[in-house]
């Protein structure tokens, strides 16, 4: 006879979408300085039991995804609120980093999961512009700090030096995805799961890097029912840097940083 008095169920949902870092010149990426007030928000919007967030990245800078994976594990336990996390077209490397700070991850059959590994892509110049004419100056003081320079030889000693930071990296990757995933996962060493292999949704849940099958308006009316509200929280892309990006100077930038972008996506087939 009180169900009319009964308390509507709220779900506050964030979108997560695109490569992690602070990228392009107006810097639309996902990095924790954009997320953190909507993130904040959200789990303060009514006193959530429950936060769900769907993620859409290829990955992007291990500083920023470890941030925003933090700061979610953060108001998750001040607030004593469920993260659950949705993986839509892919959630690979970083993308899967913050989906570990879940208590349940969801994809679609379909999607891409994994990449648990590091990379590091550059360019070398050196032949180009002795082709062209240019005369490469530059002066330091420390021994090496002009590690990696695209437009010299390439030393054995800087690759060896990245090579070291990247295992460090890759490191604290596997023992955050062990964190989260525990006894979940199958087998990871004979499974390669730590390699930087790459796997659909379906081929993913058996693997124990996800929980279920479904997206955000399936799985949480069916964890809470038809009549839940779910609440939409996203970053609005701004106007003026739609408008303006491409109307400004150093194009050369851009286009690298589109290209590395897209290399991003298209390594997974987006």
């Amino acid at each position: 006879m009180f169900s009319f008095f009964k308390k509507k169920i709220i779900v506050p949902h964030v979108r997560l979408t695109g490569v992690i870092g602070s990228v392009g010149r107006f810097k639309q990426g996902i990095d924790l300085a954009s997320q953190q007030e909507i993130l904040k928000k959200a789990f303060s919007y009514k006193k959530p039991k429950t936060v769900a967030i769907s993620i859409n990245s290829p990955g992007g800078s291990p500083v920023q995804s470890h941030l925003i994976y933090s700061y979610i594990k953060q108001l998750s336990k001040k607030n004593d609120t469920k993260v659950i996390i949705f993986a839509e077209d892919v959630a690979a490397s970083g993308g899967y980093f913050i989906a570990c700070a879940g208590d349940e991850i969801y994809a679609n059959a379909s999607s891409i999961i994994g990449s648990i590994g590091v990379i590091s892509a550059s360019f070398g110049f050196k032949d180009l512009i002795k082709k062209i004419g240019v005369d490469r100056r530059i002066y330091t003081a420390g021994r090496n700090k002009s590690t990696l320079d695209p437009f010299v030889e390439e030393k054995e000693e800087d690759v060896k030096r990245l090579k070291n930071i990247q295992l460090d990296l890759h490191k604290n990757f596997i023992d955050i995805v062990k964190n989260s995933r525990g006894i979940k996962l199958k087998e990871p060493e004979k499974n390669n799961i730590f390699t930087g292999e790459f796997w659909s949704g379906n081929q993913a849940l058996n693997l124990g890097l996800i929980d279920g099958i479904g997206n955000a308006d399936q799985v949480l009316k069916q964890k809470f029912g038809d009549k839940v509200i779910i609440k939409k929280f996203e970053k609005p892309k701004g106007f003026l840097s739609k408008k303006l990006s491409s109307s400004l100077p150093s194009q050369l930038e851009n286009i690298i940083e589109t290209f590395e972008e897209r290399a991003l996506w298209q390594k997974f087939g987006l």
